[in-house]
This record gives C-alpha cells, structure tokens and sequence, in this order.
C-alpha cells in the first residue's frame, strides 16, 4: 500500500514539473476546453497536446469527455488532501504568471474571434467565455 501511494505521489509532482502541462492546467482554470482549442493557442500539434493531456489524466489531474468528434477536458481536484492543497497554491501561481496569462488571453481572443481558425470552427466555447 505504501508503494502505491508513493508512485501516485511522483507521478503527481512529475506531472507538475513540466511547463507544457502546467499551461494547459492553467488554460483549463474552470472550464472545460476541447483539444483544438490547446493547439491553437499553443500552436503546436494534437498528439503533443494529447500526450501532456494523458499523463494529466495518468495524474488525475484532468478528466476528458467525448462529444462527437471532439474531446473536452477539466481539471478535477485530487482525492489526497494534501495533493489537493498543493494542487490549488500551483493553480493560484500560475495565474500570476505573465506567460499563463497571455495564454488566456490568447484563448479568450480566439474564441470570441468573429471568424474563428478553421480547426475549431464547430467546436463548443468554454463556459465562461461564451456568455
């Protein structure tokens, strides 16, 4: 049991110990965010975006849902206490980040685009940012 605990302890600050997964964490803040959107404000590939997104879920630190041809993704809290209250200082330091900001701000311009990127076209909006 021990083990156990100690493996889900290093994949847990693994999957925080990598920029790439600490954006798309930040990205997400509390709304759940389709694939494409990732790659297009990251502009980059869908399997490298998908591979960060994996190891998250390995983590359980993001849940994903199929809706049609897209995957949408949220952050989901840890069961572990202690994981939870590290979870959530590292979410409120990497929303004072000026990279992670841009990051959002990059996202909101992108979905409130009149003309959005052809590789989301048809995708559904976060939450937040279709009101």
């Amino acid at each position: 049991m021990a083990a156990n605990k100690q493996v889900k302890m290093e994949v847990f600050f693994q999957a925080l110990a990598d920029r790439t997964r600490l954006r798309l964490l930040n990205l997400m803040g509390e709304d759940e965010l389709c694939v494409c959107f990732f790659v297009e404000v990251f502009g980059t590939n869908q399997p490298k975006i998908s591979r960060h997104l994996a190891y998250l879920r390995r983590a359980g630190l993001v849940s994903a849902r199929r809706e049609g041809k897209w995957m949408h993704y949220r952050v989901t809290e840890p069961q572990d206490e202690r994981a939870a209250h590290v979870f959530s200082e590292v979410r409120k330091w990497l929303a004072e980040d000026r990279e992670m900001r841009r990051d959002r701000e990059r996202l909101v311009k992108i979905c409130c685009a009149p003309q959005q990127p052809v590789m989301i076209q048809g995708a559904p909006r976060p939450a937040s940012l279709s009101a």
